[in-house]
């Protein structure tokens, strides 16, 4: 070794020496006199829910929550802050055998039992008051980052790693000094502007007295009354009322129910959201809540009891699914369940085989009142695929286009009388993955293709029969959703490994459509959430992909018995170009092998627009009416102007991001916003391929749709323009040529993660956001945010 580099090699052990040195000096070396006088100080009455909670949540919960929380720091109530964080990741797709679940709330109650599965403090663990940061993992990143500020350059630079699947570092406090001297960037936030004075001094102040927790509230009494009354209604006595609650628990368990009652509330338009839980104790005594992976599994327990558990926890968009209770909803479960003529012999079996597939599980509990009450709520009810117990979903969503249209057959049909004589019949076709062990062997395409094979030809038997008479499928046997539910037509983005569900049909016309009935809205439910488990392995997760592939196309083919025959195959290869020989046999030997005419007359070479466009006439009277633009912002020549966007060529639709949420300001009264969110259809050859889905991609057709307020959980870019800016903004998205394009653009209406005012335009979001959307709103995920 020379001795150069014997000296450039002791230089650098001095300068780690050094920067650890420095780091572990007392508090009083890295606090302030202010600070160490105001730290003396008792912490007022309320501190944590009037001063520390609206930090964490402006500024951390923005990225700590639900399963893609960095190292499980779920930071959205004082119980996740107080487990702390795990090295083990929650997405982690190659593991050869199940995970243990860390759910908050179901798996584990105390600090003692959470430490006992390898979570770790990241507050002060000690009683000495005389320097608790040097305890503590949260403060010691908040110091980190104001020794160590993040640049205020365009880009972040070297040294920061916001990749989606980055290597987590998660120390503890006897690694900080080795990950601050390897990470020295690596404070709190991370990859965004560090916390203003006030924000770090109350943190600090927290902590330096200990952290201490609040006690939960307690529900007011209009709301101990109404989770009396509920609790009293779904947990009645009897074989036939305990199959329906289970059928309801089993459904809505990913959902935030709420009352909906003014006087439910406390002084907020927010109301108190609920989860649905299974209890070993029965109304009126304290929850014991059974936590089993799936909320089918064996319960353990002789009675199970349906209890509501008040959620305290930060409202985040990823997990959110609002769901009402009020008295039109309670009179239809009463109609369904209560007053419909049905015997329930027995109680089902809990077994794998039986409970993972409700074709078996529920067979004694009518059709009509399984789908009419999927269908009452269905935007919740797909919504729960996309968000229910996995927050991102890459499984389910590369195997579904950017934006298609979802419409439902009608109850009256899909329930037909020997409907679910033909569903017993299909058991042995129709079994669900989740029947399997959450450590699983991957079950090749082959066998999952000629179940479903077989299920198609007998399906498509059935309905040849059924219609024989003339009966044909036609526009009165797709839901009008009874002349006023707005759940009739839905639209579903995809972000990538994350979509949105909205009511409707959104954008222009979608390169494919589906028509759901109760079979198939069943199964995808107790695919992707009741059956899905997040801790799952690899063979798990791989079966659920490839099943879900079966069930896209036979909505797909739904949609397409509809149109005239001789065009169901031509449009299907149209859909899945380049697919590979196995899918191509398929297609053309199983999935659209009914041949039937449909009772609809076309008058054009285009029957899927013409098909399009009846339905959109025929369910005219239930889209949702969009939000009043505000014309104190933009008037309709501007807003025409930015609409515009839903027309620009693919080139520009490509180079954007997925998702970009749009500020538009007042150029007199820059208080008053207005928020769009511009969304890139990403399209492809065909979604059938599991891996390598670049491969794929049609970025020839790539397109965006504008809609105005705020659509989807993980924005990708954040703009904020004037509304005198929009035409000129305009201009240069048309002009747009290449990233170094889209760089400059960004130079004028992006607020990228260096942005000083980054914090200031997060909270004018939120505030818009509360506004707006009160019950069905909710905090972002700021994961995603580019570095361009």
């Amino acid at each position: 070794m020379s001795n150069l580099v014997k000296t450039v090699v002791v230089l650098a052990v001095l300068a780690v020496a050094v920067l650890i040195w420095q780091w572990i000096k007392p508090d009083a070396q890295l606090l302030s006199p202010a600070q160490n006088t105001s730290f003396s100080q008792p912490l007022p009455e309320h501190f944590f829910t009037q001063q520390v909670n609206p930090v964490l949540t402006k500024r951390c919960v923005v990225c700590h929550a639900c399963y893609d929380a960095p190292c499980q720091l779920k930071m959205t109530s004082p119980e996740g802050v107080s487990r702390g964080a795990n090295k083990e990741k929650v997405y982690e797709g190659t593991r050869l055998t199940a995970a243990t679940p860390n759910r908050l709330f179901l798996d584990a109650h105390t600090i003692d039992e959470w430490r006992e599965r390898d979570f770790f403090d990241v507050l002060p663990t000690n009683d000495d008051t005389s320097a608790p940061t040097q305890t503590s993992v949260l403060a010691q990143m908040l110091l980190l980052k104001r020794q160590h500020p993040q640049p205020t350059s365009t880009h972040l630079g070297e040294g920061f790693d916001i990749s989606l699947n980055r290597a987590q570092q998660c120390p503890t406090i006897d690694e900080m000094d080795s990950y601050i001297a390897k990470q020295p960037m690596g404070g709190m936030p991370y990859a965004l502007p560090g916390l203003n004075d006030k924000e770090h001094t109350t943190l600090l102040q927290w902590l330096h007295h200990g952290a201490p927790m609040p006690k939960q509230p307690n529900l007011n009494e209009a709301q101990r009354k109404s989770v009396a009354e509920f609790e009293q209604w779904i947990n009645a006595e009897g074989n036939k009322a305990q199959l329906s609650a289970r059928y309801i628990y089993e459904h809505l368990f990913t959902s935030h129910l709420y009352f909906e009652n003014a006087s439910d509330n406390q002084s907020s338009e927010t109301p108190q959201f609920f989860n649905l839980v299974r209890s070993r104790t029965p109304p009126g005594s304290a929850i014991d809540v059974i936590a089993t992976r799936r909320p089918f599994d064996e319960p353990g327990a002789e009675r199970v009891y349906y209890r509501l558990q008040s959620v305290h926890s930060t409202i985040v968009s990823k997990t959110h699914q609002p769901y009402a209770i009020n008295d039109d909803l309670m009179a239809k479960w009463n109609t369904w369940f209560v007053d419909a003529d049905f015997d329930v012999p027995a109680l089902p079996s809990y077994k794998p085989e039986v409970a993972a597939n409700p074709l078996t599980a529920f067979t004694d509990l009518p059709v009509k009142s399984r789908y009419r009450f999927m269908l009452e709520r269905a935007q919740n009810t797909i919504m729960g695929y996309i968000k229910g117990p996995v927050c991102r979903g890459q499984v389910a969503l590369n195997v579904i286009n950017d934006r298609f249209w979802v419409f439902f057959v009608e109850p009256d049909v899909a329930a037909a009388d020997d409907v679910n004589a033909f569903y017993s019949s299909q058991q042995h076709n129709l079994h669900l993955p989740a029947e399997k062990d959450s450590t699983a062997l991957a079950v090749n395409w082959v066998k999952y293709a000629e179940r479903q094979g077989d299920y198609m030809r007998a399906r498509n038997k059935f309905l040849s029969n059924t219609f024989k008479q003339g009966e044909h499928l036609n526009i009165d046997s797709i839901w009008a959703g009874d002349g006023d539910n707005t759940n009739a037509t839905l639209t579903v983005f995809r972000h990538f490994d994350n979509a949105t569900v909205v009511k409707g049909m959104v954008g222009t016309a979608p390169k494919t459509a589906w028509v759901i009935d109760y079979a198939l809205l069943e199964r995808i439910h107790y695919l992707l959430v009741a059956g899905f488990d997040v801790y799952g392995n690899y063979g798990h997760q791989l079966m659920t992909r490839l099943y879900m592939d079966f069930l896209r196309m036979e909505g797909e083919s739904n949609f397409l018995n509809l149109l005239p025959p001789d065009t169901r195959k031509t449009l299907l290869a149209k859909w899945y170009q380049n697919s590979s020989k196995e899918l191509t046999d398929y297609l053309e030997g199983d999935i659209n092998s009914f041949d039937q005419q449909s009772g609809i007359t076309y008058s054009s070479s285009t029957p899927q627009k013409e098909l399009y466009t009846m339905l959109a006439e025929h369910l005219a009277h239930v889209q949702p009416q969009p939000e009043r633009l505000a014309p104190a912002v933009l008037n309709q020549q501007k807003h025409n102007i930015l609409s515009s966007i839903n027309d620009l060529p693919a080139k520009q639709a490509t180079i954007l991001p997925e998702t970009t949420i749009l500020m538009i300001r007042d150029d007199e009264k820059p208080d008053n916003i207005d928020v769009y969110t511009i969304l890139r259809n990403s399209a492809h050859f065909n979604v059938n391929s599991l891996f390598e889905e670049e491969e794929n991609r049609d970025v020839a057709n790539d397109s965006l749709t504008l809609v105005h307020g705020f659509l989807g959980s993980y924005p990708d870019a954040f703009w904020q323009l004037n509304a005198s800016e929009v035409e000129q903004t305009l201009t240069l998205l048309r002009q747009m040529e290449s990233e170094e394009d889209y760089e400059a653009l960004l130079d004028k209406v992006g607020m990228r993660r260096t942005n000083p005012n980054f914090w200031a335009f997060s909270d004018t979001l939120l505030q818009w956001s509360e506004r707006h959307y009160p019950i069905e709103g909710g905090l972002l995920d700021y994961n995603r945010l580019e570095d361009r």
